[in-house]
């Protein structure tokens, strides 16, 4: 087909104005697609940032709570710590450890018509004695006849037995004392433990001091019921 020279003309001029429409086109759809994903990109960084600061918040938060568990845990155990200190000094925990043991009797060959009887008999005041100067000794824990003595244990005559712990107790008494061997004994050996022995020798009554070689085992004391006496309050 053949055209006018100006006609030739007019098309070229006309595709070279619908080439740079097509370029600008290009150029802005260009233009638009990359604005889009910046925003996208700005966007989710933005996101992306709010849920680190919440994180970091959460951490923080708990971070915190561990805190004060640790420091919750921390008082607990100081408290248990404390109680069970105070158990063990009221003679309410079962305890073992190393320490003597004494066996008292009464004498088994005695003149039932001798009227000196009382010294053939091992009374309450022995025991009581006995208790204390172990106590002097720095024993931890004691116990009659498997009773734990404590600091409101009884231990009195009455009649042909003797009452300790609020139960009767007959003849052999065994006294159990765990603690240092050599002060325990040396407590003994003050002026007692020899009186006795003359008692032993006089008029027979039995008088044992044995170290075990196995720690003894002291049972816990009884609690002691209250109904009269309440702790008193601290004036604020």
């Amino acid at each position: 087909m053949n055209l006018p020279k100006n006609g030739k003309m007019m098309l070229t001029v006309a595709s070279l104005i619908l080439g740079i429409l097509f370029i600008s086109l290009l150029k802005t759809t260009g233009a638009a697609g990359s604005t889009a994903r910046t925003d996208t990109t700005l966007a989710s960084l933005i996101q992306i940032g709010q849920e680190n600061e919440q994180l970091k918040n959460d951490i923080t938060k708990l971070k915190e709570d561990l805190s004060k568990f640790q420091e919750g845990q921390n008082a607990s155990k100081v408290i248990l710590e404390q109680l069970d200190a105070a158990k063990r000094n009221a003679g309410l925990t079962k305890v073992t450890g190393p320490g003597i043991r004494i066996t008292l009797d009464d004498a088994q060959d005695r003149d039932i018509n001798n009227e000196d009887i009382y010294y053939y008999l091992v009374h309450e005041e022995y025991i009581r004695t006995i208790v204390n100067l172990l106590w002097h000794g720095g024993a931890e824990a004691i116990s009659v006849n498997g009773q734990r003595i404590t600091g409101n244990t009884e231990i009195f005559c009455s009649g042909a037995f003797i009452q300790i712990g609020q139960t009767r107790q007959m003849p052999p008494y065994v006294i159990e004392a765990v603690g240092d061997v050599n002060y325990l004994q040396s407590a003994l050996n003050f002026y007692f433990w020899d009186r006795l022995g003359e008692y032993q020798e006089q008029y027979g009554i039995t008088r044992k001091l044995e170290v075990p070689t196995e720690p003894l085992i002291i049972p816990a004391g009884k609690t002691q019921q209250f109904r009269y006496s309440e702790p008193m309050k601290e004036a604020k």
